[in-house]
């Protein structure tokens, strides 16, 4: 049995850290927000939920298809989402394909996006193997111990006697944190590769119209409940209330595009809500002011360039790294990745 600290609690790092914990290993996962689901994320209002990271999921790998099955409580928490099909819209608003045909089932956890991961990270932190609001700061030989490793997070805690550390986070908050730690962990053998990865950024708009909750009025704006666009801002809208499990009250996400989150990545909330929502307005025809608006940056939204493996295992130091950006964007990828390090690490110990 080894000893292994897991940084981050979304869809890699559970993956991850449910696997060695089966395979008999002594499993300790440090994330830094206040409960695990990553860019699986569900942002919670008075006027209900949105999912405001990852909007839905497809289900192409066969080893993910066996855990959505076969994990128990998994196959009620997670709901094919038809979305009326997709349809793209032109910069004025105008349909140009409608509807776009879904080439394969899209899926929604429920009652949010988060809920998946939470359901799967519910075993470990029944058995104390979750640290949230635990952000790792430095990785540090324990001194007297060589050969394992010390984690020091940023409320002040260490926890040490680890014999493998794995890494489930963005690219770049893995390879800060690899090179803030000084040597052996700035040695990591995957240095290059990553520096290699590029992920784009995501602004996101949540808004809520409680007012459209009349008799009689059963939503505002189009028939369709989910849109690609081409306009320059917006790349995504979604009617969050016409996915399964959620409440009735009209509310939108609102995605913007890779390139105008990256021209507008320093800008202040208040001017990319003013932005968004203009075209929010053009795009949809609903120019009636919303009850509520909330923004969130992504900063590591969607991978653009991916290493191109399943992950990356540096068998000297002890360390490894997994992540959709290895491979691509999709919350599957995620999967693949830490099932494939912690299959490998199992393989190796």
């Amino acid at each position: 049995m080894k000893t292994i600290a897991v940084i981050g609690a979304g869809m890699a790092g559970i993956t991850a850290a449910r696997t060695l914990a089966q395979a008999g290993h002594q499993v300790s996962v440090f994330e830094k927000s206040h409960g695990a689901g990553g860019r699986m994320a569900t942002r919670s209002s008075a006027y209900g939920s949105f999912d405001h990271g990852v909007q839905y999921f497809t289900v192409r790998d066969p080893q993910f298809m066996q855990a959505i099955s076969e994990v128990p409580g998994t196959q009620a928490i997670c709901r094919a989402w038809s979305a009326n099909a997709v349809r793209v819209l032109d910069p004025l608003g105008r349909v140009i394909e409608a509807p776009l045909p879904l080439r394969e089932p899209h899926f929604v956890a429920a009652p949010g996006m988060n809920s998946l991961i939470r359901h799967w990270a519910q075993p470990l932190q029944d058995a104390g193997m979750l640290h949230l609001q635990s952000q790792v700061q430095f990785l540090l030989r324990k001194p007297g111990a060589p050969h394992k490793w010390q984690l020091v997070c940023s409320n002040g805690n260490e926890y040490d006697g680890f014999d493998a550390v794995v890494l489930a986070t963005p690219h770049v908050q893995a390879d800060f944190l690899l090179r803030q730690s000084g040597a052996p962990a700035a040695g990591f053998s995957g240095l290059e590769l990553m520096s290699k990865v590029e992920v784009a950024p995501c602004w996101t708009l949540m808004l809520a119209y409680p007012l459209a909750n009349q008799p009689g009025l059963s939503h505002l704006g189009p028939q369709w409940n989910a849109a690609r666009s081409t306009h320059h801002r917006i790349a995504w809208i979604s009617r969050e209330s016409s996915k399964p499990g959620r409440s009735t009250t009209e509310r939108w996400t609102v995605q913007a595009s890779a390139e105008w989150s990256q021209e507008h990545l320093d800008d202040d909330e208040d001017r990319v809500t003013a932005k968004l929502l203009k075209a929010f307005a053009e795009l949809t025809g609903i120019r009636a002011e919303p009850g509520f608006t909330q923004t969130h940056l992504w900063r590591y939204a969607k991978t653009t360039q991916p290493m191109g493996k399943k992950h990356h295992w540096d068998a000297k130091l002890k360390l490894g790294v997994c992540g959709d950006w290895l491979l691509g964007h999709r919350v599957e990828d995620a999967f693949v990745s830490g099932l494939s390090l912690a299959l490998s690490m199992a393989d190796k110990s």
